[in-house]
């Protein structure tokens, strides 16, 4: 993409600088050129981090530097006016800026000198120092996050035009290199809508090449794709424009900083300008790259000054919009005296569409009506202007001017016209490798035929805009992007003028059904030509005019013989799938060729050095410094071993509460395992196993009684600090029941806790009299309520269900105490109204205990976990790992998918001294807090030698031969995987644990993750909060395993039949696995909120952001709600009020009503997955509005979700960020943490 764009900016230097007609806008061009403010990749590390409107140096220099060329700009302008002799004219004509001075396109503009002119100039040149500035600060972003539904964006169809241009821009290759690039971005998951402005038309007439490529590219992706395309907007500052925008907001807009010429880059610049302003980020459409997941791109940021600047210049923006368009109908001259206008083009080709439609009802090829259009309208305009200028040359007595040219005479139009529809027939019927073949011409057309092929150009631009509103005729537009093949038509010019000049004699050659369609393509056009003859459609030639010429270059060319070359004979089936087709037309060398021959045959190749460097191959991990090994006998070196683990040990004690667990070796596993299913077969237990289970039920009675002794001693002062203050009191309450074991002492500490938290709302109420209450004082009461009722079912009694009954009627939720106690409350008690809370039981659960609401757990504990009860799907990953099946995890972070890794560890440990876990982690700093997390976990006792963690980085190693455990980063490890020195150790390995697994997707070092992924033989476990597409990764991996599953059985075979004596090996063999599991978990251990700060006066203004204010109608109605979308209780409990507010008829209020829904009525304990379910049927609720036509109710729900900062500069909300801090201190927010 990048050549293709720099090719096309030599173009436009090139038709700049080769201009006669407007020495100004030459110099404009290069300097543009010379400071275009286009990112280089350099840019990526230097990318600015910060956005503020502080005018730093770096900013101060840009802006220099800019002004520092428009200055020297305004001095030549000055020299070249006193230089020039002529009067300045009211009106004057401007040339295009094309280099063939056989075609050119003028406009009338008003007078440069004038004050509203020079006005417009200066507030431009403003213009780009804001745009050239903005840009200069753009950063080298992922533009398609792969952990995240892709953002609504726009492409301005403009600038995917220019990204693909080139000097000899061919139409197929063209249309391929676009449709590669959008498909790119489909394939990525990413929603966008791409937008051509109609303004932008008229900029184009000077480039009939461009202009028809951009008419034919807006109908193919019309037609022939599913990609939207918005032709509807005049501008982009037009009032659809702007309401498009608000309905749809889009993310970012790509969009060009450099047009075709410099009025389509001010063009291109206000765009720039209106989007920044209206908080729509830009995208450069120069410089994007792209990996397997991801596209990259320099984006820049809508800041305040983008929204200032548009502010204060709003009307001088809307004059320089329409000073660039506003010319009259432009002037084509051919030859520099043949001049027609785009009206006369315009009419002629509708008559030609109207008499075309009559001889084809049926309709016909998109190729063949638009070689017939463009022929037939090219012969009738072409001989009416040759008509007229011949008449008025005859008319005039002056001798005319001297022409650069001779135009061509009708005859030889003719003849070029009948080329093109041979060629077009050759479209048709010769097949697409065939064209591929044909020679590579290095002549061009010569300066008579370009004005020619530009006139054709124009044309059939008009034809395709005509036929877009042609409805009732048929026409078959698939080959859109083959509409003409210049190489071709060059490749048929030079038949005939070098090799074959008898013309009539082609017939014979053709083909009966060549010949077929090229007649009638030829007779059509004379048939619609109506009262102009332009002879048979045979011989195609009828005069000599020369149609090429050899290019000239400013090289010699030096005609060097090509040696005989050829491949060597491969056979292999993979290249055969994957080239074949191409290597049936390469050479192949003879098996007696000396090529093949010269060679030492069955010479052993031991590569000794490195292939770039040229250095001798060694172990790299013996380049890494290493201060002690296990291994190491020294005393000094042992004792910095000891130093090193103690402080992993203490390193890892401060990453949680565990405690070291000691690993006892399991020689004999399998025969243990039997033994004791054997023994569970007896119904009779023996004495030893009566008296075992006897004394432990004396060590837990006698635990549980010094438990009881415990809580009577702290049971009245942790109730006195609870009364006193409710925040510390409970939090001492938790710690004390995480260090109890006994349930009935935790259910004696949670019923004291109730009473107290009872106790505390009373006392509050009596207080608050008919004040407003304090509800989180409520929410703690509840609290305690749901967690007896959820973890201490089994064991309340009816004491402990009447004192929940009536703390439950003393809230005033008289339904839920019915609900619990069974019975119909009747009487009305005047003594607890004033304790009363006054909003229903569940609208209080979902919009005040919000994260308070307990997840669905189990009650039944797995006797491979002691200290917690595992979730299914954590349980689902014990069971991988006992079944030496390889796993992908994707759960949030801090849901518990680490436990897995810890587990399979330990069962490795248990297993043998040799087995061995690689833990693989992206970064150094995980590495550390993994191998402390080990060293404080497990103890084992092992061989000298042997410890049970190492590490290998690239600053560090130790005991990496010797571990029994490997914290690794990638690239180590794959230096490990690949030394032919390591193989035997790579035979030890059991599990290789890979973290944040994502990476996989990253933009460096994403390849070495998949070689790994691809090369290791043993389980796995892939861990991830952040894959978007799991099921994709899963069924990769699982094709990976069935290759090497493939693989060992053939290689297990090969072996057993060659060897008679199998060699003991230390690792015991493990069932072997080749599935890969994918275990999936959405749900967060705590909701995410957002809130949005603004400046608003002095003081700071947080206002809470609802997910759904993101979305817009559009959004909702295209793609649906995005499925990471997701709302915490009290934000479902605001959407429905807002639903309730905005449609008052709504038909499913009573049915969605908190207190009504069938997963929350009667309920005493919601739980977050009932939440889900109530959250999941307002969406769908919502989506069904816009189905059932209530888009404007939708929009109006939107707009009050969305919260209304107040825009202020970077500078001022930073002079007052330590008023901020103070803010949250209030809030009670604080630590927290910023990214600046």
């Amino acid at each position: 993409m990048d050549s293709a764009y720099n090719q096309f900016k030599k173009v436009i230097h090139k038709d700049s600088s080769e201009s006669a007609s407007d020495n100004d806008k030459d110099s404009k061009r290069r300097d543009r050129e010379k400071i275009g403010f286009i990112p280089t990749k350099k840019g990526k590390q230097r990318g600015c981090t910060y956005d503020c409107d502080e005018k730093d140096d770096t900013n101060d220099s840009v802006e220099a530097a800019v002004a520092w060329m428009f200055k020297e700009e305004e001095d030549r302008k000055k020299e070249a006016k006193e230089t020039d002799c002529s009067n300045t004219e009211e009106v004057a004509q401007q040339a295009s800026e094309t280099e063939d001075k056989g075609f050119k396109v003028l406009w009338c503009k008003c007078d440069s000198q004038s004050p509203e002119v020079r006005k417009h100039l200066e507030f431009l040149k403003k213009l780009r120092i804001h745009i050239w500035t903005s840009l200069s600060r753009s950063q080298y972003v992922s533009l398609l996050k792969d952990f995240v539904e892709s953002e609504f964006f726009v492409i301005d169809g403009d600038s995917l035009l220019l990204m693909f241009l080139a000097e000899d821009t061919q139409y197929l290759n063209f249309f391929y290199q676009i449709e590669c690039f959008l498909q790119d971005f489909t394939e990525k998951g990413a929603k966008y809508v791409i937008v051509f402005f109609k303004d932008a038309e008229q900029m184009y007439f000077p480039y009939p090449h461009f202009l028809l490529l951009r008419t034919a590219l807006i109908e193919h992706l019309r037609r022939n794709t599913s990609t939207t395309v918005h032709t509807e907007f005049s501008s982009c500052l037009s009032s659809e424009w702007e309401i498009f925008l608000k309905q749809s907001y889009p993310y970012f807009i790509i969009v060009s900083d450099m047009g075709l010429s410099c009025l389509q880059t001010d063009y291109l610049a206000i765009l720039i300008a209106h989007s920044l302003s209206k908080k729509v980020n830009i995208v450069l459409a120069s410089g994007q790259e792209y990996d397997l997941l991801r596209v990259y791109g320099y984006h820049v940021q809508s800041l305040y000054k983008h929204r200032l600047f548009f502010q204060n210049h709003k009307q001088d923006l809307k004059r320089a919009s329409e000073k660039l368009v506003e010319y009259e109908d432009p002037v084509i001259y051919l030859y520099e005296h043949l001049s027609l206008s785009m009206k006369t083009i315009q009419k002629e080709v509708h008559q030609t569409v109207h008499l075309l439609k009559q001889l084809w009802p049926e309709g016909s090829d998109i190729r063949r009506v638009i070689c017939v259009l463009t022929c037939a309208v090219v012969l009738k305009i072409y001989n009416k202007i040759l008509k007229n200028a011949n008449a008025s040359m005859r008319a005039k007595t002056k001798q005319p001017a001297r022409r650069s040219s001779k135009p061509l005479s009708p005859e030889e139009v003719a003849d070029f016209c009948r080329m093109q529809c041979l060629t077009v027939a050759f479209l048709l019927h010769m097949p697409l490798s065939q064209r591929a073949q044909i020679r590579i011409m290095k002549s061009c057309w010569t300066k008579q035929v370009s004005p020619l092929i530009k006139m054709q150009q124009l044309c059939m631009h008009f034809a395709l805009t005509q036929l877009r509103h042609t409805n009732d005729w048929k026409l078959d537009v698939t080959y859109l992007p083959d509409l003409n093949d210049d190489s071709l038509l060059m490749n048929l010019a030079h038949y005939y003028e070098h090799e074959y000049t008898e013309g009539s004699k082609l017939n014979k050659e053709l083909g009966k059904e060549m010949e077929n369609e090229y007649q009638c393509l030829w007779d059509t056009v004379t048939k619609v030509s109506v009262k102009y003859n332009f002879g048979d459609a045979f011989p195609i030639r009828k005069t000599s005019q020369l149609f090429l010429e050899w290019e000239q270059t400013l090289f010699r060319d030096h005609e060097e013989e090509i040696p005989a070359i050829g491949l060597i004979s491969v056979k292999s089936d993979l290249v055969e799938d994957y080239a074949g087709d191409v290597l049936k037309d390469l050479p192949v060398l003879e098996s007696n060729d000396p090529a093949l021959t010269s060679p030492v045959k069955d010479k052993q190749f031991d590569e000794l050095h490195h292939w770039h460097s040229g250095r001798p191959l060694t172990e790299e991990y013996e380049r890494v410094r290493c201060n002690a090994d296990a291994k190491s006998k020294d005393a000094r070196e042992r004792k910095e071993i000891q130093k090193l683990q103690t402080f992993y040990r203490f390193y890892g004690s401060t990453l949680g509460d565990t405690t070291s667990k000691l690993i006892v070796l399991q020689e004999d596993v399998s025969v243990n395992a039997n033994a004791a299913v054997k023994k569970t077969q007896n119904k009779h237990k023996t004495k030893a196993e009566t008296i075992v289970e006897e004394n432990n039920r004396r060590l837990q009675a006698k635990e549980e009684k010094k438990e009881e002794e415990q809580w009577k001693a702290l049971c009245i002062p942790t109730e006195r600090e609870i009364k006193a203050n409710l925040a510390v009191g409970i939090n001492k309450l938790e710690k004390f029941l995480k260090t109890l074991k006994s349930k009935s002492v935790k259910l004696s500490a949670e019923m004291a806790g109730l009473s107290a938290c009872l106790a505390v709302w009373k006392e509050h109420c009596r207080k608050q009299g008919n004040k407003s209450k304090d509800l989180s004082k409520a929410v703690q009461v509840m609290r305690r309520i749901h967690i007896l009722l959820d973890k201490y079912q089994d064991l309340l009694e009816k004491p402990h269900l009447q004192k929940l009954t009536t703390c439950l009627r003393l809230l005033g939720f008289k339904n839920l105490a019915c609900s619990l106690s069974g019975q119909t409350e009747e009487n009305n008690d005047q003594n607890i109204s004033k304790y009363v809370i006054e909003v229903g039981p569940a609208r209080f659960q979902l919009q005040y205990m919000d994260y308070y609401l307990l997840r669905e757990e189990r009650n039944d504990p797995d006797p491979r976990v002691q200290h917690f009860i595992p979730d299914t799907w954590q349980r689902e990953l014990l069971d991988a790992v006992d079944n030496n099946e390889s796993a992908v995890i994707v759960a949030p972070t801090s849901s518990g998918k680490t436990y897995a890794s810890y587990y399979c560890m330990e069962k490795v440990l248990k297993t043998s001294n040799e087995g061995v876990v690689v833990y693989v982690a992206p970064t150094k700093a995980l590495v550390n807090q993994v191998v402390g997390t080990v060293y404080s976990q497990f103890t084992k006792k092992l061989p000298d030698g042997l410890v049970i963690c190492g590490v290998f980085t690239r600053d560090y190693r130790s005991d990496v031969m010797n571990s029994q455990i490997l914290v690794t980063v990638p690239q180590c490890l794959e230096i490990l995987m690949l030394s032919p020195r390591c193989q035997e150790w790579t035979k030890r390995i059991q599990y290789v644990i890979f973290d944040e697994v994502h990476c996989l997707g990253g933009e460096i070092g994403a390849e070495v993750w998949e070689h790994l992924l691809v090369t290791i033989r043993c389980p796995f476990l892939a861990l991830s909060a952040t894959v978007s597409n799991p099921e994709h990764l899963t069924d990769w991996l699982q094709s990976v395993k069935r290759y090497w599953q493939c693989a060992e059985s053939t290689m297990d075979s090969e072996m057993n039949f060659t060897r008679k004596y199998k060699v003991k090996r230390k690792v015991r063999e493990q069932k072997k696995s080749y599935r890969v599991r994918l275990v999936l978990y959405g749900e967060r251990y705590n909701d995410l909120e957002k809130y949005v700060c603004s400046l608003k006066g002095s003081d700071f203004a947080i206002e809470h952001c609802h997910p759904c204010a993101v979305l817009t109608v559009n959004h909702i109605e295209n793609y649906g709600i995005p499925s990471d979308l997701s709302l915490s209780p009290r934000e479902s409990i605001q959407l429905y009020d807002i639903m309730v507010k905005v449609w008052q008829e709504w038909p499913r209020a009573q049915e969605l009503d908190p207190e009504e829904f069938v997963f929350f009525k009667n309920k005493v304990v919601i739980k977050k997955s009932d939440v889900r379910k109530y959250e999941q049927e307002l969406k769908e609720e919502l989506h069904k509005w816009i189905v059932l036509g209530q888009r404007q109710k939708v929009n109006e729900l939107l707009e009050h979700l969305k919260p209304k900062p107040v825009d202020c500069s970077e500078v001022e909300k930073w002079n007052h960020f330590s008023r901020f801090v103070d803010k949250l201190h209030e809030m009670n927010k604080l630590p927290a943490i910023f990214f600046m």
